[in-house]
């Protein structure tokens, strides 16, 4: 019954990310109606973002894809959503700060971001195969695959611990420059934290996951071998 038990390990990890997930929901809803006294969109605001920082040959890109913001390192385009592209609430503001902040980090060869964007196929890689290699190990009790499997979970571990610091960083780029820049007042700046703070957390849940995993595929490799 040892591999029913060791799914117990999961269970705090999969409340924090349970309450991540909540908190991120209520967040942008409530902030996603208040529209920020700037009148400017997201797009607007990347854009004079990007520009006051030099890079004007980033680009600005609409995605269909619902929370699928993102900044693309390798063709350095800042990619928003639709709610975030057009519009100009308090929460299309944060996050289009936050995906241009990464752009910033790009320019500034920020390590951690230079190290997860090389990193990511390996990661990619790694948790891919991680499962698949180690319960083929399990089910022909071979050591060498349990390990191996486990070695390459290691690599989605390290690219979600890495990814930590990428994401609070570029976070805390963007308040900074929304409140510098005059894009924000006051009262607005405590609804860009409450965003970003939200955002931020679910990023310490999925890195609590991924280590949650780990320690679950160690303690299932020896429970094995003490059988």
């Amino acid at each position: 019954m040892y591999l029913d038990s060791t799914y117990l390990l999961l269970i705090p990890a999969m409340l924090l990310a349970a309450f991540a997930q909540m908190k991120v929901s209520s967040a942008f809803a409530n902030f996603k109606t208040v529209q920020a006294q700037s009148g400017l969109t997201g797009l607007q605001i990347a854009r004079q973002l990007l520009d006051q920082n030099g890079l004007y040959d980033v680009g600005i890109e609409q995605v269909q894809t619902e929370l699928g913001d993102h900044y693309d390192p390798t063709a350095r385009v800042v990619r928003l959503s639709p709610d975030v592209y057009n519009g100009s609430s308090v929460a299309s503001v944060s996050v289009a700060a936050h995906e241009t902040g990464h752009a910033v980090q790009h320019q500034q060869g920020y390590s951690f971001l230079n190290f997860r964007t090389a990193f990511f196929p390996v990661a990619n890689i790694g948790s891919q195969l991680a499962w698949p290699i180690f319960f083929v190990g399990l089910m022909f009790q071979f050591d060498m695959l349990l390990n191996v499997g486990i070695l390459l979970f290691v690599a989605a571990v390290i690219f979600q611990v890495v990814t930590l610091p990428v994401e609070l960083d570029a976070s805390n780029r963007a308040r900074k420059m929304l409140v510098s820049g005059g894009y924000v007042t006051a009262q607005e700046e405590k609804g860009v934290k409450s965003v970003l703070d939200a955002a931020a957390l679910t990023y310490v849940a999925a890195m609590f996951m991924s280590l949650m995993q780990l320690v679950r595929l160690i303690a299932l490799r020896n429970n094995r071998r003490r059988d």
